[in-house]
């Protein structure tokens, strides 16, 4: 099992922490990011993880060469950003022969059961599930309509007049099929160029647990407290 873990945001809401350090590297509970999300990606059967990179390239690179064991990591730096659509689509080998892999946003930190998504998505057996969750603030986020077989009726990124709040949580697994809907011009955005065009052909499973998008100052310091690790006992 494969997955791209899409890390090459600027996090320019989250300045001055990431004036010297990537997103995915900033510390939960003393626990870097991206450590959080190789960790659950270990534990649900991933094998092996693209992430894509773009500031701070070199600080990523020495964190993987630290690591030792599964998943293998491989790490792609973008010297110009291709959006995360982009990314799939330019490392498409990466899921060669796959029957269907994960799509993992690496400024989301959650501790929800991946293996349970992938089943969801194999019982649906549509081209790709989302992982949704309610927000309070919809008119930020890529917002999903879901009918009563929890298959995707609507998706608008960021809408002016939001029809739900249950939105995209970041976590999504998807037959490789989908990578020949995304457009060639670059950058090219999973919510705005990708999604849409899955409309009645994606499902959506509703995230349990805890999950929380770090991107702003406010929730990475609300992360600190609220973070209550993995059930499983996984670094604790």
């Amino acid at each position: 099992m494969k997955s791209f873990l899409l890390a090459a945001g600027s996090g320019t809401r989250l300045r001055p922490l990431t004036d010297d350090l990537p997103k995915c590297l900033l510390p939960i509970q003393g626990v870097p990011l991206i450590r959080i999300w190789l960790e659950n990606c270990r534990a649900c059967g991933i094998t092996q993880v693209l992430i894509n990179t773009h500031a701070h390239a070199q600080k990523v690179r020495d964190f993987v060469s630290s690591q030792n064991g599964q998943p293998h990591i491989r790490v792609i730096e973008e010297k110009e950003l291709l959006g995360s659509a982009g990314t799939l689509s330019d490392n498409r080998e990466f899921v060669v022969g796959e029957q269907e892999f994960f799509v993992l946003y690496a400024d989301v930190l959650t501790n929800t059961d991946l293996r349970k998504l992938l089943a969801f998505h194999r019982r649906k057996k549509m081209l790709a599930t989302l992982g949704i969750y309610q927000v309070p603030d919809p008119q930020r986020c890529g917002i999903v309509t879901v009918d009563d077989k929890e298959i995707v009726q609507n998706f608008v990124e960021k809408p002016q007049r939001p029809e739900s709040n249950w939105a995209f949580s970041g976590l999504m697994v998807a037959d490789p099929q989908v990578l020949n809907l995304i457009p060639s011009s670059r950058p090219a955005d999973m919510g705005f160029h990708l999604l849409p065009q899955l409309i009645g052909k994606m499902a959506a499973c509703k995230i349990p647990g805890y999950l929380l998008d770090i991107g702003t100052l406010d929730n990475y310091a609300a992360a600190q407290s609220s973070w209550p690790r993995f059930s499983s006992g996984l670094l604790r």
